[in-house]
């Protein structure tokens, strides 16, 4: 097995509080190695043991029944994320405001279609494969388009990155 970015939705955030060195202790009790964290936004690197979904979604029911709630875990390999990060279609003004948001699955061409259909006013999103590229004209902080309907309406679940915090976890898994 290899490297792996392992990306936790929505933890230190909301209530929903997960330190960092107890996401490294459930993956070391599950089995992963070379284990690390990348600042307190849900960011676990391993080599998982065996199927890095497996992984995933025991490290999912880990978090479940120590803290409480349900975070999905999205993983990608070394080479996903340097071709999320190659494929990104925008202009980057700022990498703070352009995100890779990584998708469970492809979402469908009906549900991107509905998405389409929310406002967006200067701020851009495409779906390339599993990924969907974000970038805020004005910072995340204060997006004009309604990115969690248009997650909703694309149907699967995510966690975006900034392209900061991408190019950091293409150099962790490498």
């Amino acid at each position: 097995m290899t490297l792996r970015a392992h990306l936790l939705r929505a933890v230190n955030v909301g209530g929903a509080k997960l330190p960092m060195a107890e996401l490294r202790e459930i993956a070391a009790d599950l089995g992963a190695t070379d284990i690390a964290t990348y600042i307190a936004s849900g960011n676990l690197i391993t080599t998982p043991p065996g199927d890095p979904d497996d992984f995933d979604r025991a490290l999912e029911k880990a978090v479940e029944e120590r803290f409480g709630y349900f975070r999905e875990v999205i993983s990608r390999s070394h080479d996903d994320l340097v071709a999320a990060r190659a494929a990104h279609p925008f202009e980057v003004i700022a990498p703070k405001y352009s995100y890779v948001t990584f998708l469970a699955a492809e979402p469908s061409p009906e549900n991107v279609a509905k998405a389409r259909g929310y406002e967006t006013g200067d701020d851009r999103w495409e779906i390339i494969g599993k990924d969907m590229h974000i970038r805020y004209a004005d910072g995340a902080g204060r997006p004009q388009m309604k990115d969690a309907s248009i997650g909703r309406a694309l149907g699967v679940p995510g966690t975006a990155r900034n392209l900061n915090t991408v190019d950091k976890l293409i150099e962790l898994t490498r």
